[in-house]
């Protein structure tokens, strides 16, 4: 048998840029384990396993979800090492595949709690990892943090989004079935109507001061600028900041709206609305009471504050918030999903304000997540010729895919959430 460490990779890795993707652990006792533990999540979830050759792990029936093979033992070791990190890790390097990788992934993400059986949950311990210090978002990482997503390059993500560049889930109308009416032709309608419902939810009008924690790349400023409202901006990403700056003068409101680069907890002024379309994911468990102090401190007396935000079971957020995951690793280091629950409590504790209302929509998400997937995967050579290598273009498809995946089964939800002060009515 070809040692996992020596054999040849299906493309090319930078091992300066991508250690420990480049590079296979050599862990055959966890390797054995993790064999074991496959047999069994393809035999309880359906899932048909191929192998080099042809052959397949377990018999599967007609139509399962397929998780194809190409370096079994690399893709065993990487798992046996570093459980999840190392399943995405494998899919970067190559070294699997799958002809719908949305299919495998919800069969995957459907009760995640029982992939590993109860007398083995133990094994957790050889693999789940801490996040490192480095990456926890205080107010000196939270600028590095947002770097490493948000300012990848404006052209990448100019390749997938819908021309308002909007980074966040859409609201579509229904459709004659009652779903999402989702299409690339409705897509910027949707991210309006998502935008509306939001500042509607805030009172945004007319005089209305506003304060918008995390800007995009400026359509929510844009929007309550068009209303009337004078609107302060805070971003930490210096590509978002210019490109939004432009969008706003070339639009004609650079009287109405400022985009300053500065940490939400730095926030001066008063405000008649704060709005935040999902930050609060990537702000960090340990400063949720920072997040929502500053929410408070800023917002005028009788004020609405109105955020979107990913959420999760309570329970699951609980049982994941000390684990660094492949998300935190390549995707989006120092955040942690919340809970409306923690949402709630969080505010309660260490605030005045209080939840007022909650509106989830996790289905459009789903369908956003796979028009944006859809987009990135055709514009494969384009994302090429701005310099992002295949490690890196399978990395963004497998989050993408990951995180939709995760909206399909329940997993995750999006929420927007209303914000009021006890006894503050409009």
């Amino acid at each position: 048998m070809t040692s996992p460490a020596t054999a040849t990779a299906p493309h090319p890795v930078d091992a300066h840029r991508w250690p420990d993707v480049a590079t296979v652990p050599d862990v055959p006792l966890r390797a054995a384990v993790a064999g074991r533990l496959l047999r069994r999540v393809a035999r309880r979830r359906g899932l048909r396993v191929e192998l080099p050759g042809g052959r397949t792990l377990v018999p599967a029936p007609p139509g399962a979800p397929v998780l194809r093979l190409h370096r079994p033992e690399a893709f065993l070791h990487r798992v046996g090492a570093s459980g999840l990190i190392g399943f995405g890790e494998s899919y970067q390097a190559g070294e699997w595949d799958a002809p719908d990788l949305v299919a495998l992934l919800t069969a995957l993400a459907t009760a995640p709690e029982t992939l590993v059986p109860t007398g083995a949950q133990w094994l957790r311990r050889l693999y789940v990892q801490r996040p490192p210090d480095a990456e926890l978002s205080t107010a000196d990482n939270a600028r590095q943090n947002i770097r490493r997503h948000y300012d990848l390059s404006n052209e990448l993500f100019a390749l997938f989004l819908d021309p308002t560049m909007t980074y966040s889930s859409a609201l579509f109308a229904p459709g004659a079935d009652g779903r999402p009416d989702a299409g690339w032709d409705t897509l910027a309608d949707a991210q309006h109507r998502k935008i509306d419902r939001l500042l509607d939810l805030a009172a945004v009008g007319p005089g209305s001061r506003v304060l918008e924690i995390g800007t995009g790349w400026g359509e929510l400023a844009l929007r309550a600028a068009a209303r009337g409202a004078r609107v302060v901006s805070l971003t930490l990403s210096e590509e978002q900041l210019a490109l939004a700056r432009r969008r706003i003068a070339d639009a004609g409101y650079g009287d109405r709206a400022e985009v300053r680069l500065c940490d939400y907890r730095s926030a001066e002024g008063s405000y008649d609305a704060v709005v935040s379309v999902e930050m609060i994911e990537a702000v960090g468990r340990p400063f949720w009471p920072a997040y929502f102090g500053t929410i408070d401190r800023v917002l005028a007396p009788g004020g609405r504050a109105a955020i979107q935000a990913i959420t999760m079971p309570h329970d699951r957020m609980l049982a994941s918030s000390e684990t660094y995951t492949w998300i935190l690793k390549y995707i989006f280091p120092g955040g942690l999903i919340p809970s409306v629950a923690a949402i709630r409590q969080t505010a309660e504790k260490h605030t005045s304000l209080r939840l007022a209302e909650a509106y989830g929509f996790g289905p459009h998400y789903a369908e956003t997540l796979r028009l944006w997937r859809e987009r990135f995967t055709e514009r494969a050579d384009e994302v090429t010729a701005l310099g992002f290598d295949r490690v890196f273009q399978r990395m963004w498809e497998l989050y993408l895919a990951y995180s939709e995946a995760g909206f399909r089964t329940g997993y995750l939800d999006v929420q927007q959430l209303l914000l009021t002060r006890e006894g503050d009515h409009r």
